[in-house]
């Protein structure tokens, strides 16, 4: 019977081998164009008023219905990781983006960008999970923690394609050639995955639908799974709604900031995860019956930051504002504690469907955070001007959102010790 890998375990001798680098680094790279596609329409958004003529309410639920596409997806999609490897898994996730950038390049309404933004949301889904299959696959334990942040946070470097070229495109050649180039990478990532990516050296025998179904209710049951995905919810919803949404229209209609400062800003957001991720996973690796307790000083950062930010009338020193963003950023690598749980919790042959339970926290918190800012901005912004005392007061909606997250971790961490007998804090 195969059992969950213990954290208190030695960890293991062996060193991974080169195939499992070549293949992560092609992972990772399929990964950082998924995030380009992910974060296109947050750092066009302004433009996107105009193109469709669309509120803020409108515009937001465009993000938050991409979202809400990629959460629902996440359990199906780690039962179908579990069933057919990564390898299918991500070049059909880069096939299906790809057709959704190149539907956004040529709509002109909204109901055709909506269908663009569920493609993409869809493809997603069925990437990150799928590399994450990969670093537990072909890497021995105790690189696994390391690895993942690694996974998370170069990633998140697609963010930089979205807020350096991909603007330059629009502003340049337009949005027809911005949103087309994004395509044809996401051909190409498709063709490269497919052609290179392997599923395992030693992959398990592919459960029946019968197991699939109990792997999926033992991985819900099971506390530690639970954990993980409170984890991912209260670490991840204000970092992604800053990168996908209101970040960047925050940082120039909220704080008065130019195009080029608020690219740049971002740009510091992203380098700031690839950074902390790797000293993130050495903690986890080292400690890990202290996880909860660095997602709880995680969400302190946040929680103060923000509090500074909005106490101070519009616009914030840039001193200031740089500190927020440095603190927003840490949710990133933070929520990848959450994955984490879900590897120490669970045996091997269910990993993908616990990652894909724990993926829907971050995502669920996400959009409903993004779908709730654009409503309050809706209601101070008769006029379609969004103001910084309506981005100021819109912010003000993730209190709620930081008060359940942190009441699901608490829980459940004191039912996952309970059920791991340990006395130990995790």
């Amino acid at each position: 019977m195969q059992t969950a890998q213990n954290p208190l375990d030695s960890p293991e001798k062996p060193k991974a081998a080169p195939i499992a680098w070549v293949l992560w680094g092609i992972g990772v790279l399929a990964y950082s164009v998924a995030v380009l596609h992910r974060t296109s329409f947050g750092v066009v958004g302004l433009d996107a008023v105009h193109r469709f003529d669309a509120s803020a309410g409108i515009l937001a639920s465009f993000t938050v219905l991409q979202l809400l596409v990629y959460a629902s997806m996440q359990i199906p999609v780690g039962l179908m990781l579990d069933r057919i490897g990564p390898r299918r898994m991500v070049a059909g996730g880069a096939l299906l983006m790809a057709a959704g950038q190149a539907l956004m390049a040529v709509s002109t309404d909204i109901g055709t960008a909506i269908a663009a933004r569920v493609m993409v949301g869809a493809g997603d889904a069925m990437t990150f999970i799928s590399v994450l299959g990969i670093v537990v696959t072909w890497f021995p334990g105790r690189y696994v923690p390391v690895v993942t942040q690694f996974t998370g946070q170069i990633g998140q470097l697609g963010q930089i394609l979205s807020a350096i070229p991909l603007v330059a495109l629009l502003h340049g050649p337009g949005w027809g050639t911005a949103f087309g180039s994004a395509a044809a990478l996401g051909v190409l990532i498709a063709v490269l995955a497919f052609a290179t990516l392997r599923n395992g050296p030693a992959r398990a025998d592919v459960p029946t639908l019968r197991e699939t179904g109990a792997n999926l209710a033992g991985a819900w049951r099971h506390p530690g799974t639970r954990l993980g995905l409170w984890t991912h919810f209260v670490t991840q919803f204000s970092s992604h709604t800053f990168a996908l949404m209101w970040g960047y229209p925050y940082l120039v209609s909220g704080q008065g900031m130019s195009p080029a400062a608020a690219s740049a800003l971002l740009t510091m957001f992203v380098l700031v995860g690839v950074v902390a991720g790797p000293f993130i996973g050495r903690l986890v690796s080292r400690y890990p019956l202290r996880r909860s307790w660095l997602v709880l000083g995680i969400v302190g950062l946040n929680v103060a930051a923000w509090a500074a930010v909005l106490a101070w009338p519009p616009p914030a020193p840039s001193w200031l504002l740089v500190i927020l963003v440095l603190c927003v950023a840490l949710g990133g690598p933070g929520s990848m504690i959450g994955f984490d749980y879900a590897r120490t919790f669970n045996p091997p042959g269910r990993q993908g469907t616990a990652t894909g339970i724990v993926n829907v926290g971050g995502f669920f918190a996400s959009l409903v955070t993004i779908l709730l800012i654009g409503l309050v901005l809706d209601v101070m912004s008769p006029h379609g001007e969004f103001t910084p005392e309506a981005f100021r007061a819109a912010w003000t909606v993730q209190a709620g959102i930081w008060a359940i997250g942190i009441a699901g971790v608490l829980r459940t961490r004191t039912l996952a010790r309970r059920h791991a007998g340990l006395t130990g804090r995790r």
